[in-house]
This record gives structure tokens, C-alpha cells and sequence, in this order.
């Protein structure tokens, strides 16, 4: 992967490849930043830059050998770890290696790929992806032999916030000890979730959101969309590639989170004092319960997305609003005047209470049926 087909991040891919030229690799680092900012294209054309030993800040150096192996993601000396679940051919503890094929293609597909993009790849239905003791045992495993070219070992962790503690653990014993020429790139949208034991072993490198130009002109010479359509596109994309790609080929999992946003909003409107809307909400919980909890806590992101925007517009900053529904008869504007600074907290609390409780394997339908009741009282809050 060459660096100039990453999009923006420019003092990034100069810093990694001026450290990676005068020999200053630190063994462990940490690229942080947000979903659709690069990080995992990133760490893959770092790796390419050290394993293939290229120069002058570019991947396309004499060793054309080498620099092959990275069109598929096959190098020997890179090694990917990233969250996984039980599936129909991998019934009991899954690892990174079990699913080697569809992460490949996932990386050829979209390096910009996003976490809920995998599991919809892996079909995690109503389980949660993480990564197990098993990924830490193969880490050992792979970093225990010699590299097969003489030179260093690569190993790209991919939302390392999803390791559990048994790994955790075992990680930390690497990091505290690394074996000579080995470099650990852990890769996360939220430090914050990193154990503090594991961050403190590493070099931070904070990636910002896309500027709306360069994802437009991506757009624009990648994607063949027309120049005012891609500005459109990049402005609601708030700095994601990866949204915004989804966005241009329409077939972005927001349209039945807008339906189903409308429809809990509108029902909940109606349930004050009506209580064949409140077994509508009922049923509507039930429906949000049926699909997987990754699912769920996407949904329950974009409802708080939708009430922040909400605010927004209520406050006149129209600016701000990137968002435009596109279901029938619903405007964010008819919504607006119920969001305000008496409410706000208190859905946005309810909201993230939700996420927590559905990630600690909550009952879905309890925890929406509670929500929903709830937004009743609160969206007639004045």
C-alpha cells in the first residue's frame, strides 16, 4: 500500500517514514483516531515502508518481491490481530487466524472499513467481537520464531480496546519485553478503553477526522461522483471515509436507523396518555431486540447523533447540521422544538446507559422497553 493513496494525514506518513529511514522504530505504538481517518491503511503501508526496507518516503522501492506480498496482505513477517466471534465453522475459541481470508479481503475491499463493516462480514448476529487469549497464545507463537526475510516482525492489532483482560495480561508481559526487532502497532478509535498498563508501553499517534476536501476530492477522482454531489456527500460524512463511501454507493445502514429513529420518536410522541402507543413502543422493542447487540449499539449511537443535531437546530446553528433524513414526511426541524437544554442530559444519558447495559449482555428487550418508556416523558419535557 502506497503511502499517497492514504488520504490526508500528511505529517503522520512523513514522521513514520523519516523514523523508519534513520532507524528509530519504537516497539510498541498506538494509532489512534476515529472511524474512516486512515489508521489501519496507515499501519499497513508503515509496515510495507520497514518490512521491505523502502526509502524516500515511499513504498515503491527496489524491492518489488517484497512490496508484491503486501497487494494481498500476505507478507510473512505481518501479522494481524483483530476481534473475532464463534461462527458456524468456527464453533469454539476463535482467533485472528481462523478468519485470515475474509480479512483480507476485507483490507482489499476497504481499507477504511469500519468495526461494524467486519462483523457484518462475519455475521456476528447477537455476539459481541473480541479479542481472546487464544489471538495473545498465536501472538507468542509468531513472534517465538525467527522472521523469514532477516529483518523485523509486524505485528498490526486492530481495535486493540476490544482485548479482553486474559490477553490483556498476556500482551503486557510482550510489550514489558519485546524480542529484538519486533514492533507492535495497536490501533484504536477510543485510547480511553486501552488499559492504562498497555497505553503507557506505547508511542501515541493521534489521527484527526478527514478534512471535507480531501474526502471530496477523493470521491471525485475515485469514486467518479460528480464535484457538487461529493461536497454533499463529504460534508455528511463528519470526516469518514468510510461513511462517506458508504453514503456514495447507498448502501449505508443509516436509512433503516432513520426508519427506525422516526418511528420510535412518532410513537413515543403519541404514548403520553395513550396506551395503544405504548404497545406500539413495546413492539418496536422487541423489533430493535431481535437484531445483534453490535447492531443495537450502532443504532443507539445514531439516535443520540440524531437528538444532538436536533439541538442544533433548535439553538440556530444550522451550519452544524450535517444530517438530512431522508424518511417520508419527517424533517428535523418538526423534531427540534421538543430537544432543548431542559432535556437534552437526560436523553443523552438514557441513551448511553442503554449502550452500556446492551454491552454487558443486558436483556435488549427490557433495556428498550425502559428507554422507550422513558423518552416519552422527556421528549414532552419543556
Amino acid at each position: 500500500m502506497l503511502f499517497s493513496e492514504i488520504l490526508g494525514q500528511d505529517y503522520i506518513k512523513s514522521h513514520l517514514a523519516k523514523s523508519a529511514t534513520s532507524g528509530r522504530i519504537p516497539h510498541a505504538q498506538l494509532f489512534v483516531g476515529p472511524e474512516g481517518s486512515g489508521t489501519l491503511a496507515m499501519a499497513v503501508a508503515y509496515a510495507q515502508y520497514i518490512l521491505c526496507n523502502n526509502t524516500n518516503g515511499e513504498n515503491d522501492g527496489a524491492n518489488e518481491a517484497c512490496n508484491m506480498k503486501f497487494h494481498s496482505f500476505s507478507h510473512p513477517d505481518l501479522h494481524f490481530i483483530y476481534p473475532t466471534v464463534s461462527t458456524e465453522e468456527v464453533k469454539t475459541k476463535p482467533k485472528s487466524l481462523d478468519f485470515i481470508a475474509d480479512w483480507r479481503q476485507f483490507l482489499t475491499e476497504n481499507p477504511y472499513g469500519g468495526l461494524f463493516d467486519w462483523y457484518q462480514m462475519l455475521g456476528v448476529q447477537n455476539k459481541q467481537g473480541e479479542i481472546r487469549v487464544e489471538d495473545a497464545k498465536e501472538i507468542l507463537k509468531s513472534l517465538a520464531l525467527k522472521s523469514y526475510e532477516g529483518g523485523y516482525k509486524v505485528m498490526i492489532i486492530w481495535m486493540a480496546d476490544k482485548i479482553n483482560t486474559e490477553a490483556s495480561n498476556k500482551l503486557l508481559k510482550l510489550l514489558e519485553e519485546p524480542s529484538d526487532k519486533t514492533l507492535f502497532i495497536l490501533i484504536s478509535e477510543n485510547e480511553e478503553d486501552i488499559i492504562q498498563t498497555i497505553r503507557s508501553r506505547c508511542q501515541v499517534l493521534h489521527f484527526n477526522a478527514l478534512p471535507e476536501k480531501v474526502i471530496t476530492d477523493a470521491l471525485v477522482s475515485r469514486e467518479n461522483i460528480d464535484p457538487k454531489e461529493a461536497v454533499k456527500l463529504a460534508h455528511q460524512a463528519q470526516g469518514n471515509y468510510n461513511k462517506a463511501l458508504h453514503l456514495a454507493h447507498q448502501d449505508s445502514e443509516e436509512l433503516p436507523f432513520e426508519e427506525w429513529f422516526v418511528h420510535w420518536v412518532r410513537t413515543a410522541f403519541r404514548a403520553k396518555g395513550n396506551a395503544a402507543a405504548i404497545l406500539d413502543l413495546i413492539q418496536w422493542s422487541e423489533q430493535i431486540a431481535a437484531l445483534g447487540r453490535e447492531t443495537q449499539k450502532k443504532f443507539l449511537h445514531f439516535c443520540i447523533e440524531m437528538f444532538r443535531q436536533s439541538l442544533l437546530l433548535n439553538y440556530q446553528a444550522s451550519d452544524l447540521v450535517y444530517m438530512e433524513p431522508k424518511v417520508e414526511k419527517f424533517k428535523l426541524e418538526n423534531l427540534a422544538p421538543f430537544v432543548n437544554g431542559n432535556n437534552i442530559n437526560d436523553i443523552f444519558k438514557e441513551l448511553s446507559d442503554a449502550v452500556y447495559h446492551i454491552e454487558r449482555n443486558g436483556n435488549a428487550k427490557i433495556v428498550l422497553t425502559d428507554l422507550s418508556i422513558k423518552l416519552t416523558r422527556l421528549i414532552h419535557k419543556k
